[in-house]
């Protein structure tokens, strides 16, 4: 009996050496893993996207990473799984922010004074092709940066190849000229310059002092290229072209589309800021920049509230003047807020508030703390506000419904972004 009790921590001890020098403290072969620098955060480990909670550490003391790190998804058995390669495209074309992009369209087509229709459906699939092929042309270009300052993106973390990236972001650019072919040539003419407008930004111009512009240009000419298409991309009864089958006196081509040029200036002008605080999303330390930023929005909101001139949607060829108190379109001439009373102007007013609720926090956040995860925030915020900023300028031409529908795309907007970081 005695020698069984003697024996037994023998037998144990040869049964250890006998394991691989890994697993003998409960890890994997070679110890511990060690937790990499994150210039995201600034400290060890990875710093979680703006709009998705850090997940919970189940690690006991003493045992720092033991877990795989957040945003360092294994790329080994799981890369060919279907569910993990749909949410690698996920998350490579940003699809959290595709919902910033069709209010642009359907802005521009009420800037000039047209309901929504064929041509607008067209510039919308247009306008999403062409940004999903920015994003998948950004991370190509970007692919050697991002492996030292977001190892966890797509292409560093190999869970999609660069070639896969730029072949996604040539069909998907063949795809919107296509598509804004359909809508006339006055639309693909404008879809042409967008498109060599993101280009040019992707592969040169953000590294430059003119990055911030050349973006800020292309969500322009994206406003544009809606109402481009809406008013000049219906065909009349008898075959010829003629924008919402107005008579043939109306104006054709480009300069239909003047009506929508302080819109896309006001547009551009939110894209510009949001752009030049991009800039410092993985360093951080500007604290000039969101302040500046924070005041242009301000600005750009007391624009939106001014008093608007062109045509009222529910009447083309009309003007507001002519209009007079219709049910759609009512003159906005009492004051500097225009009559609160009319239902119209005050949907304007709360929807002009809503962009600010929600580009004007992370900003001042910002700020006063110009860390790194604090800045991605107000690049989020910035993006999630231009939904809100697009219905204004709807409201403010005259088209609640068109209003109404674009703050729609909020709620979807902010549940996609909780699983899909919009940076």
């Amino acid at each position: 009996m005695r020698w069984r009790r003697n024996a037994l921590p023998a037998v144990l001890a040869a049964a250890l050496s006998v394991l691989p020098p890994g697993r003998r403290n409960g890890y994997t072969h070679g110890g511990p893993t060690a937790v990499t620098e994150d210039s995201l955060s600034g400290a060890g480990g990875t710093a979680p996207a703006p709009d998705r909670p850090e997940p919970l550490s189940t690690s006991r003391p003493g045992e720092q990473g033991a877990h795989t790190a957040a945003g360092r998804p294994d790329t080994g058995s799981d890369r060919g799984e279907p569910r993990q390669r749909l949410r690698a495209w996920a998350e490579l074309l940003r699809v959290s922010a595709l919902f910033s992009v069709p209010g642009d369209a359907l802005a521009g087509a009420a800037a000039v004074g047209r309901r929504p229709g064929r041509g607008t459906a067209l510039a919308i699939g247009a306008s999403l092709c062409l940004y999903e092929a920015g994003m998948a042309l950004n991370d190509w270009a970007d692919r050697d940066e991002d492996a030292v300052d977001r190892p966890h993106r797509p292409i560093p973390s190999g869970r999609i190849s660069p070639a896969a990236a730029l072949g996604a972001a040539g069909v998907l650019t063949a795809a919107g000229l296509a598509l804004a072919a359909r809508a006339g040539r006055p639309a693909l003419t404008v879809a042409t310059g967008l498109a060599a407008t993101v280009w040019a930004y992707d592969l040169h111009l953000k590294h430059t002092k003119a990055g911030p512009a050349a973006m800020a240009a292309a969500r322009s000419l994206d406003l544009l290229l809606g109402a481009t298409a809406t008013a000049t991309g219906v065909r009349a009864p008898g075959g010829s072209s003629s924008p919402d089958n107005v008579a043939a006196a109306a104006p054709r081509g480009l300069p239909a589309c003047l009506p929508a040029l302080p819109a896309t200036l006001v547009l551009g002008a939110h894209t510009y800021g949001v752009t030049a605080v991009s800039r410092h999303e993985t360093q951080g330390g500007s604290t000039g920049t969101p302040l500046a930023v924070l005041a242009t929005t301000t600005a750009l909101a007391a624009a939106v509230l001014r008093e608007s001139g062109g045509r009222a949607p529910d009447r083309p060829g009309t003007t507001r003047a002519e209009a007079g108190t219709g049910p759609v379109a009512r003159r906005l001439d009492a004051g500097p807020l225009g009559k609160v009373t009319d239902p119209v102007r005050l949907l304007a007013i709360t929807l002009t508030g809503a962009y600010l609720r929600t580009a004007g926090p992370p900003l001042l956040h910002a700020a006063l703390n110009p860390s790194p995860p604090l800045t991605q925030r107000a690049v989020g915020g910035g993006i999630r506000a231009m939904i809100p900023l697009q219905a204004a300028l709807a409201a403010r031409a005259g088209a609640p419904v068109t209003a109404l529908a674009v703050m729609g795309l909020v709620p979807l907007a902010r549940s996609l972004a909780r699983k899909v970081s919009l940076t």
